[in-house]
């Protein structure tokens, strides 16, 4: 017998060709191994046969003709001219404010000049003096534009000059929504604090609790932390001395509170000392960070001034309000943040720009893929792209652990980080894609936030984002930093062509790409076929058509993806099946991941589509044969 959870026995829970292959009723056998081997083979010999037939170039500029000699992506691709696309943003990456120039210690100076850091980006020029003066700031900031550092110099300078030793406990904590931003943070303080006398900790989830905890007892001066584990230690570690912190950093708040840690922030504030610091950073703007701001910042005096917002106009803790013109456009955006601010709607005036929300240096563009289609032009994107270093994003973690077990089965390398795999190999895996050259990172949105991943060729967004402000964050994994350059690519099913407003809307321009069905690898055969004859990938396929479904029904724009309008014949073929398998699916279910997307219900008036293993195609009209189609 074949247990439900079965242990695959492979670090990275990859396929082998030598023993996965099992029939879905009974015992091994060599028949079933060999068709499965057989099939696999054809797929990647099909695969690799498409690409070599293939001979158009489309390495395209999202306003503009193929860069000269450069590789094309999918060379099915083609660029549809859209003169209403709004052009990027000119503006220069840097101010011409230099580190050396700065009134800081000559410790922080040296470990900058060893950092290769010279001049200031502009969000670190307007916000390094205000903390320097010992200012709560309130920032809003493009993702890559360089905060880490607006935050830690001055929070160093400031140990620094007071001399803060272990013995005092934290003076410095930084908050951060995940382990990656957490753990990538805490490496750029280590080299920032390299030539001071401060020590520096790191607490998360998923790591070690009692080594943490005896490095709180011992001191740690510089504290990078995620909310829930923090919140732990303050309640639980006793020797963790953290009543004489000087400054608190908020980073991503609006993913800290979209994740579900509003109540273990409010906790965290309320045990904090009243006399400090605070430092607020936030990539995208909501009514729930003015509220944070207005609880955390006494008399904020900074705000980021190109940022364009999704949703929300601008927040700001200055007598200017920056707002584009695109939120202009919504109703009552910006009365209702004004509204949320600390001083009152009567000591801020609004200046208009008008902005994009994306760097511009980023290629972008979407391509209108059926439903059916979606797995052979992904196969075929990455396979012209092998030599690229690209990051592909799915709606869940099944999707993602599938693809990587079925793309590694049939000689397509890749790797994976999402939500449920271990945090020791989820660094290891974000480690070695950062030092790749090439290579290719299957991932759900865990790693859409702050990541700083060094050189990505292209973004593609098999399952779109959930709204215009995950849109930003994923994108913004390339064309990081100063002339960074980076393409990005989202599939749209032609039922979900409206969500192209709502990013309009938002201030981000794509061009649509087109592709010839002639073009892609034909391998849909060899992949139902394996699916078929594979026990284990069988399994995970079913696992992931399950999740991928209740993903969408749980998508917060429910007038654009509604998971009553998909046509599951066509939707399980994208993962390896004829017919759409059984699958139980019952959203009001308490069981893992339930939680989460009972609040997306709640928030967006979700409710059961009555999906089940009697009635596997979910409810449909009497009449509607649709579901059904050959």
């Amino acid at each position: 017998m074949i247990p439900e959870k079965a242990n695959l026995g492979i670090k990275k829970r990859k396929i082998k060709a030598e023993d996965a292959s099992l029939p879905a009723e009974g015992d091994p056998t060599a028949t079933h191994k060999a068709k499965a081997r057989r099939a696999a083979q054809e797929i990647a010999v099909k695969g690799d046969e498409a690409i070599k037939e293939s001979g158009v170039p489309i390495a395209v500029d999202a306003q503009g003709p193929p860069e000269e000699g450069t590789t094309s992506a999918l060379s099915s691709l083609e660029p549809h001219n859209d003169s209403s696309t709004p052009p990027g943003p000119s503006g220069g990456f840097f101010s011409d404010v230099l580190f050396e120039s700065l009134d800081i210690c000559d410790p922080v100076k040296r470990a900058l000049g060893e950092m290769k850091m010279e001049r200031l980006t502009e969000i670190q020029a307007k916000a390094i003096p205000r903390l320097l003066e010992g200012k709560d700031v309130l920032g809003a900031a493009k993702t890559g534009s360089g905060k880490t550092l607006a935050f830690l110099v001055p929070a160093m300078e400031l140990l620094y000059q007071v001399k803060f030793l272990p013995r005092n406990g934290t003076g410095v904590l930084v908050i951060s929504p995940t382990r990656e931003l957490s753990l990538q943070i805490y490496d750029v303080a280590v080299e920032l604090a390299k030539y001071l006398p401060q020590t520096l900790g790191l607490v998360m989830g998923g790591a070690n609790r009692k080594n943490e905890a005896e490095k709180l007892c011992k001191g740690v001066n510089v504290l990078v932390a995620t909310p829930g584990r923090l919140l732990d230690h303050m309640q639980n570690t006793k020797g963790f001395v953290y009543k004489n912190l000087l400054s608190l950093v908020i980073d991503e708040a609006d993913r800290i509170l979209e994740i579900g840690f509003e109540e273990e922030l409010n906790a965290i504030l309320a045990l904090l000392p009243k006399t400090r610091q605070t430092c607020l950073f936030s990539a995208t703007q909501t009514a729930k960070v003015a509220d944070l701001a207005r609880l955390s910042l006494k008399k904020p005096v900074f705000l980021q001034a190109y940022f364009s917002a999704y949703g929300h106009a601008g927040i700001a803790g200055c007598f200017v309000l920056h707002v584009s013109i695109s939120d202009i456009r919504g109703a009552n955006l910006v009365d209702d943040v004004l509204r949320a601010l600390p001083f009152g709607m009567g000591a801020y005036t609004i200046q208009v720009q008008n902005s994009v929300a994306t760097v511009s240096g980023l290629q972008q563009g979407y391509v209108i893929c059926p439903a059916e289609q979606r797995f052979l032009l992904l196969f075929t994107f990455l396979k012209k792209n092998r030599d690229k270093k690209v990051m592909v994003f799915f709606s869940s973690c099944m999707s993602v652990r599938f693809h990587d077990e079925l793309f590694n089965y049939i000689d397509l390398q890749t790797t994976c980080i999402h939500g449920k795999k271990k945090q020791g190999a989820r660094m290891s895996t974000y480690y070695e894609f950062c030092e790749a050259e090439k290579g290719i990172l299957l991932c759900t949105d865990v790693a859409a936030r702050g990541l700083d991943i060094p050189k990505v060729d292209w973004i593609v967004q098999v399952d779109p984002p959930d709204d215009p402000r995950e849109y930003i964050h994923r994108v913004g994994r390339t064309a990081r930093g100063a002339g960074g350059k980076g393409k990005a690519l989202m599939f749209l099913m032609p039922e979900e062509i409206g969500f192209l407003r709502y990013l309009r809307q938002a201030g981000v321009p794509l061009n649509e790409y087109s592709f010839p069905s002639s073009k892609l690898a034909n391998v849909q055969t060899q992949l139902e076929r394996l699916i078929e004859k594979n026990y284990y990938l069988h399994k995970s396929s079913r696992d992931a058509y399950r999740s991928y479904l209740h993903a969408y029904a749980s998508h917060g724009l429910k007038d654009i993806f509604n998971v009553y309008n998909l046509d599951l014949q066509r939707v399980a073929r994208a993962f390896g099946f004829s017919v759409p398998p059984k699958v139980e699916l019952n959203l009001k279910a308490k069981g893992r991941g339930s939680n989460n997307l009972e609040k997306k219900n709640k928030r967006f008036g979700g409710s059961g589509h009555r999906f089940s293993a009697a009635n596997p195609y979910g409810v449909r009209d009497p009449n509607d044969t649709r579901q059904f189609c050959h």
